[in-house]
């Protein structure tokens, strides 16, 4: 459920960190150029409502659309955007822009794959041209009679509930439930998703919002760190702290706080409770600003603060940091001696453990289950939600422990997760972002981590690809019993007594699982290829393999081999001896499952290979 949570929070996130520099265009226009703001410009005042109204929901709306459709579906977003706009034109539309961008995305993207292959050679631009417009149409009607007026009955019903917290003066309270949801990865979208359409409100009367402080204030975040850095127990944490502080004040990348609060979960007490004694201040003193504040820095804040109020909003800052600190600082202290280092060392090993990643000599394995040969790799792509921000910073530590050990030649880029370019063979990511890494990047070694500033991980990648120049084996398999990663001797096991053909299935999966080649729904997936293909091709043989929606589970392509002398029944008729799953993607999986055909071709040859020694059988199929 937690992870659910987390990939949802990034989704949204994905659809509004790309245009954090519209937020920021936006709100330097406001806090410059209102009636109350610095320089008072009636005619350039004129541009905030058009942004807010306009172009901050259609950008949004674009990116979702993308995100899920790719530019087809960017879009449709952007079209039936406008139909929500206009169906709700008193309200900012951002969660409007939110739920209809991906649904443009969406539906352009079953539309093609419903017409793939049916199109008259000569119609596809007609055909794709007019499929945008008459959807796009549709959807915008859509919004217009319905998506529209439901996100607008939603803001009122959320300014209501606002304004009784406000008028019980409990506001402060609404940090019991916006601090647990940031470390879960939904900051960006409860800020811009909600309290920017409400502070969007409040600020069109007062000339400020109380609800830009809600989330973008960094002190509670702040409050944390100094406690690890004054009181955590083992070095590297310790040291990692004052970074990552001034990472999060000065930067605004709250996430990179998070791995820290998630450590100690108790540590969510100390977030409450210095966002929650900031908003008490904050509400006392009518302290707002007069636009969001992206990112949530307090340079950003300061920078969106109503003319005079920059005092209050430090103000507010130092109270939220100073509570969270006061209560963070015992956490910390009886924490014991577990670290960031040992937390994330111990996840690595069990992904390691599990997934097969380090192989023997110049070679490492691809999402796709490809080699990568580490000997003549120029490239590697950091990779997170907007390509700016988290990955910039993890990029440039990657590159300089990379200078460092005498590998300048390998330049580190930063991009956004969902557009990784082509020909990248290597992406380091966060470990929530590891499925569209594989979706955007199939071709690439993917690493993932969980604390940009210090992870572990960055001394193993330098590590691997130093012992694979050198011609070491930095994984301390035995090469003899470990030929590229495909097959292990372990695998092929020799005379089995019949069982059921789901047995078989199950039993030749496990070898599978239990190698690190796949995930257990990759072996429920072979089970029901069953149902669809039976994979029994003759000559006594049968080569299990997953269903096309279980390809994602696939960890490194390999094979598992098992002999029934006595035959399986495989149903419709056929007897099958020899057994072969296969976990393999993309144009491997086809390759792979020709190549055993091939090897057994006859029945002859299947009769042969029952006979055959492990060894023998390890020989003839390893490559």
């Amino acid at each position: 459920m937690k992870e659910k949570v987390q990939s949802f929070g990034r989704f949204l996130s994905g659809m509004v960190m790309p245009n954090i520099g519209a937020f920021i265009a936006w709100g330097l226009i406001t806090a410059l150029f209102i009636a109350a703001g610095w320089f008072p410009n009636e005619k350039l005042a004129t541009m905030v409502s058009p942004m807010l109204s306009y172009v901050l929901p259609i950008l949004i709306a674009y990116t979702g659309g993308r995100m899920v459709g790719g530019q087809r579906g960017a879009v449709m977003g952007a079209i039936a955007c406008v139909g929500v706009i206009c169906g709700a034109p008193d309200y900012p539309m951002l969660m409007g822009a939110m739920m209809v961008g991906p649904l443009g995305g969406f539906v352009i993207k079953k539309f093609d794959q419903a017409v793939e292959g049916k199109i008259p050679a000569g119609f596809e631009m007609l055909v794709n041209n007019f499929s945008i417009g008459i959807l796009g149409m549709i959807l915008a009607i859509i919004g217009f009679y319905l998506i529209g007026p439901v996100m607008a009955a939603v803001l009122v019903f959320l300014q209501g509930g606002v304004d009784i917290l406000v008028n019980m003066g409990l506001l402060p309270l609404v940090s019991i439930f916006v601090e647990p949801a940031k470390v879960l990865f939904l900051n960006n979208a409860i800020n811009h998703g909600i309290f920017t359409p409400l502070g969007a409100e409040q600020a069109k009367t007062l000339g400020k919002s109380i609800f830009y402080m809600i989330e973008t204030n960094p002190g509670a975040g702040a409050g944390v760190l100094l406690a690890y850095w004054m009181f955590a127990k083992d070095k590297i944490t310790k040291d990692s702290a004052p970074g990552a502080l001034i990472v999060h004040v000065l930067g605004g990348i709250h996430e990179i706080y998070f791995p820290y609060v998630l450590m100690n979960p108790l540590l969510l007490l100390a977030t409450i409770g210095g966002s929650v004694a900031a908003m008490f201040f904050n509400t006392l003193f009518n302290v707002g600003l007069v636009s969001p504040a992206s990112p949530g820095s307090i340079l950003a804040m300061l920078a969106v603060a109503p003319r005079g109020g920059q005092i209050m909003v430090i103000i507010s800052f130092l109270i939220a940091t100073a509570v969270s600190f006061v209560i963070a600082s015992p956490i910390v202290k009886m924490s014991g001696s577990a670290s960031l280092e040992e937390a994330q060392n111990q996840m690595s090993e069990m992904k390691a453990a599990s997934k097969g990643q380090a192989v023997a000599g110049a070679y490492t394995v691809a999402a796709d289950g490809s080699e990568v040969d580490l000997r003549t790799l120029d490239a590697i792509a950091f990779a997170c939600d907007a390509g700016m921000g988290s990955s910039a910073m993890g990029a440039a530590v990657l590159q300089k422990k990379l200078e460092a050990a005498g590998l300048s030649n390998i330049k580190v880029h930063h991009y956004s997760v969902s557009e990784v370019p082509a020909g990248i063979r290597f992406v380091v990511c966060h470990k929530d972002l590891v499925e569209r890494a594989r979706k955007s990047a199939p071709a690439a070694r993917i690493v993932t981590i969980s604390n940009f500033m210090n992870a572990p991980e960055y001394d193993q990648i330098v590590a691997e690809i130093i012992g694979a120049r050198s011609n070491r084996n930095v994984a301390d398999a035995d090469s003899s019993d470990f030929h590229g990663g495909v097959l292990l001797k372990k695998n092929i096991i020799l005379n089995n007594a019949p069982v059921d053909k789901e047995t078989a299935i199950r039993t030749i999966g496990k070898l599978l699982v239990d190698s690190g080649y796949v995930t257990e729904k990759y072996v429920d997936g072979m089970v029901a290829k069953e149902d669809v293909f039976n994979t029994a091709i003759g000559n006594s043989l049968a080569i299990p393999h997953g269903i096309e929606s279980v390809i994602g589970e696939i960890k490194n392509s390999g094979l598992a081999i098992m002999t029934y002398p006595e035959g399986i029944d495989w149903g419709d008729g056929e007897t099958v001896k020899l057994v072969i799953a296969v976990a393999s993607a993309g144009d491997d999986h086809v390759e792979t499952l020709g190549k055993i055909a091939m090897t057994c071709e006859s029945e002859e040859a299947v009769e042969k290979i029952l006979h055959m020694s492990v060894d023998e059988i390890y020989e003839l199929f390893k490559a």
